[in-house]
């Protein structure tokens, strides 16, 4: 019986390592709040993002296939649940604070729009029209500090520093001199460990995600798969070989849970491997080291590259995704257009709002917080079955 189990590179690392970013050398919350009796902050702050709305909103946000295919797809939702397991795993293997890097795995989407990165990057382009800009994690933000306020003595969820650090620096780090409205985030020293793994465990969450849907949508050539992304011919032919009769869709399913496990021991070993190299044994070594430290060897961040491409050149840009992808993408926009030249046309709170913020801003932060169908309804009560709003209309 096949049971890979590769011996490790490094021996594990204690329960809690040095440079894990401990709970009680947390900068705090805007807010002072009184400890509670048995939940540690960050625990604090992932209950309340589970608990949000927008983080429920996510169920009905694109992935990458829409359910016109199947009702197994994963969805926004489903996606960060299998990325906070990962960063969970990841995170334990590291000795780092998994509570953390929980939290930041639950909220690093909850900022996207309307029809995944297709609709951020249409958001962006009708922004950048106004001189402004759309970014999800920059909107996660704005989500968490603004625009949940379940709370009677504050706005917002008043998560810890920590938290909201790493909304906005998981995947990117950012010039102080360029975003000057970003400064109490540290901009010139790097996230901790914790909020480094999100980045890469995100990848290694949809990168494999994205390969099992569009083999349940049927786009996937299995044969063309083998011979341009080499980490999963590898693990193929171990399966295949130990398998010879097995059904070819368990046997895709052993290789690609393989493939997962492989991408993620990687990351746990090279990350360890820079840390140690690094001579860094606090989180401030971390914060002040050069570059990130978390993320794949050599070897396997190429892997990981011939997979994206793989999935660029064969799914993402497959018909059967891009015709529904453009067609709710056009809608996004004629509806932009539409609220920013008609007054009254949205909710009277968004309304309201656009008395005292610019209201292409407003109109943005009404459309991200959609979900898909909700704004296909939108489209469809004011333009019915034909799109009278252009491009072209945008001042």
């Amino acid at each position: 019986m096949f049971c890979p189990s590769p011996e490790p590179l490094i021996e594990p690392l204690p329960t809690s390592a040095s440079w894990a970013m401990r709970v009680e050398l947390s900068r705090g919350r805007r807010y002072p709040e009184p400890p509670h009796p048995y939940r540690s902050e960050y625990a604090r702050d992932r209950d309340r993002i589970v608990h949000s709305r927008a983080f429920r909103r996510l169920e009905a946000k694109t992935q990458v296939f829409t359910i016109r295919y199947s009702d197994h797809f994963r969805n926004r939702l489903t996606h960060t649940l299998e990325v906070s397991q990962i960063a969970r795993t990841v995170a334990a293997a590291l000795g780092l604070n998994t509570e953390l890097a929980e939290t930041l795995a639950l909220v690093h989407d909850i900022g996207h729009p309307p029809f995944g990165h297709a609709g951020e990057k249409k958001l962006d382009e009708l922004m950048r029209a106004h001189g402004s800009r759309f970014n999800h994690n920059l909107q996660a933000l704005r989500i968490v500090d603004q625009f949940e306020s379940p709370y009677l003595d504050f706005p917002g969820l008043n998560l810890t520093f920590e938290v909201r650090e790493g909304i906005i620096k998981h995947s990117h780090d950012y010039i102080a001199a360029e975003f000057p409205h970003l400064a109490e985030f540290l901009l010139d020293l790097r996230t901790p460990l914790e909020g480094q793994l999100i980045d890469w465990v995100d990848e290694i969450a949809y990168n494999t995600a994205d390969l099992d849907d569009a083999r349940e949508a049927e786009l996937l050539d299995l044969d063309v798969l083998r011979r341009e992304v080499r980490i999963f011919a590898e693990t193929y032919a171990q399966i295949d070989a130990a398998y010879p009769d097995g059904r070819d869709k368990l046997k895709f399913n052993a290789a690609l849970r393989l493939v997962l496990d492989r991408l993620a021991t990687d990351l746990v070993e090279n990350t360890q491997q820079r840390v140690l190299a690094s001579g860094a044994a606090t989180v401030d070594d971390i914060r002040r080291a050069p570059r990130r430290l978390a993320g794949f060897s050599n070897a396997f961040a190429e892997r990981n590259a011939e997979l994206k491409r793989f999935l660029f050149k064969h799914i993402y840009n497959h018909p059967a995704i891009t015709e529904d992808r453009d067609r709710s993408v056009r809608c996004l926009e004629e509806l932009f257009v539409y609220y920013l030249h008609s007054p009254g046309s949205m909710p009277p709170s968004h309304e309201e709002s656009a008395r005292a913020e610019a209201r292409h801003v407003v109109v943005c932060d009404y459309i991200a917080g959609m979900t898909d169908q909700f704004l296909l309804r939108k489209h469809q009560q004011q333009f019915g079955s034909s799109a009278s709003v252009t491009a072209e209309q945008i001042p």
